[in-house]
């Protein structure tokens, strides 16, 4: 089983779904991704953290109503000093959406949003040091911020988060670049003005799947939905899910 240890700064380290139906979000990432789950009680707002082979993979919380929000995944970035990576967030152009935020012995999030309108979170562990498993079956193996002004997120996370990033295609149609830490491609930036002129910014969580086609069915029959089936690509299978609240994810063929 690949276990991480630790993360880079400014890599993404931790992801957790906000949901209007706690029970069943775990029901359903049970049935798909074999996810055990422990809540964290009352002291904690009864934040539930998932894991597969009893280590950590992913957070789940109720959707708060007054968040105004859809049901959705969020992906935290790794920092060492909230509070100077937020005073950069916004001299870069960014906003603060959700102040620094101490977690008692697990550490400091805070939610920010990029000048490009994708909504990230930010997160300094002291206790609790972010997802243990990748690259395998039901882990995160891969993050991607889809963005309508492709040079303006490019030069936002660099500049915040020291982003090394590599240009894989620059066309009119398809543009992307990824960012390395250490070596390995842990994101990708995507020119979203191709899309539709109501999609926003967004950041996406791809999750592994050792059978995307055999995880796909599994999504299917415990009451999630296909947004776009899955497909061969240069970078594995791959395939846009929604669970049954509506919250999206990504699946991608485990990577060698």
């Amino acid at each position: 089983m690949p276990v991480r240890s630790t993360t880079p700064l400014g890599a993404p380290i931790w992801i957790d779904l906000g949901t209007s139906d706690l029970d069943r979000a775990q029901h359903f990432y049970g049935a798909v991704f074999g996810w055990t789950f422990e809540s964290a009680g009352p002291d904690y707002g009864g934040y539930v953290t998932a894991s597969r082979d009893g280590r950590p993979v992913a957070g789940l919380m109720a959707n708060d109503p007054q968040w105004n929000a859809p049901d959705g995944w969020t992906t935290y970035l790794h920092t060492a000093d909230i509070d100077a990576t937020v005073a950069a967030v916004t001299a870069a152009g960014g906003t603060n959406c959700m102040a620094p935020m101490e977690v008692p012995a697990k550490g400091w999030m805070a939610m920010i949003t990029d000048p490009t309108g994708a909504v990230v979170g930010l997160w300094q562990p002291t206790g609790h040091h972010g997802y243990e498993v990748v690259n395998e079956h039901g882990a995160p193996v891969y993050h991607q911020v889809t963005t309508r002004d492709y040079g303006a997120a490019l030069e936002f996370y660099r500049s915040v988060f020291g982003w090394h990033t590599n240009t894989v295609a620059d066309t009119d149609e398809f543009r992307y670049s990824t960012a390395s830490f250490d070596g390995e491609e842990l994101l990708g930036v995507m020119d979203g003005s191709v899309l539709p002129d109501d999609a926003p910014s967004v950041w996406t969580v791809f999750l592994a799947a050792d059978d995307v086609d055999k995880t796909v069915r599994l999504v299917t029959e415990n009451g999630g939905t296909v947004v776009r089936a899955a497909e061969d690509t240069p970078y594995g299978r791959l395939a846009a899910l929604a669970d049954p609240t509506g919250a999206q994810f990504n699946l991608s063929s485990i990577q060698s």
